[in-house]
């Protein structure tokens, strides 16, 4: 199961655009994507399914494209919900050194200023064994979001959920691929068939609500 995050946004006012609509993915994101797709191109995927926001329904369009598939639409893989959603969270833009914010950052570990992580991995897993069923014997795509892709990961590893954001393993259209022996997972792989491209991309390590 192939758990691929979404390539560049369009983004010039870089705000953490989390769930809000209308975020799509500029012409370097596009390309990110095709190359994600042909770094699988030769595998055996019979089942595409994406986030329903648009930056991740435009990044399956290639996958869909290429292996002849509809790309279906599983709400569990969608961005996390953030209070800051909206607004800029760089350092020096203020929503962090505002007093009115600093109870809403009281909890780091839950989160208090977003969706449980252990919510988001649950539903993230629950999603992604969907999909294995989905492809039954053959390979399946699953594209989402950096926090819940990582969250997931860190779930199957059976590590802490919370974490510093900094040290996260998934770049823009990166794969996190979970190998099953039937319903268990036996490996994670990493990639990033779209390094090249990412490292053309000013704010790819800070990409907001990604």
């Amino acid at each position: 199961m192939h758990v691929l995050r979404h390539g560049e946004v369009h983004n010039p006012g870089k705000i953490l655009y989390g769930r809000l609509p209308d975020f799509h993915l500029s012409e370097l994101g596009r390309q990110m994507a095709k190359a994600a797709t042909e770094a699988l191109a030769d595998r055996d995927v019979t089942h595409v399914v994406a986030s329903p926001l648009e930056r991740a329904q435009e990044t399956a369009e290639p996958f869909a494209a290429h292996f002849k598939l509809e790309t279906a639409t599983d709400t569990r893989l969608i961005e996390s919900a953030n209070f800051f959603e909206g607004k800029k969270v760089s350092v020096g833009d203020g929503a962090f050194s505002n007093p009115r914010n600093w109870w809403v950052l009281r909890d780091p570990i839950t989160p208090s200023w977003g969706e449980a992580y252990l919510q988001i991995a649950q539903r993230m897993f629950a999603a992604v064994q969907a999909a294995r069923v989905a492809a039954e014997g053959h390979e399946a795509v699953c594209v989402s979001h950096q926090l819940p892709i990582w969250t997931l990961r860190r779930y199957v590893e059976r590590k802490r959920l919370w974490h510093d954001p900094r040290r996260r393993q998934c770049g823009l259209a990166s794969l996190t691929s979970f190998v099953f022996s039937d319903a268990k997972v036996v490996g994670i792989e990493y990639a990033e068939p779209a390094a090249a491209l990412v490292a053309m991309s000013p704010g790819a390590r800070t990409a907001k609500g990604a």
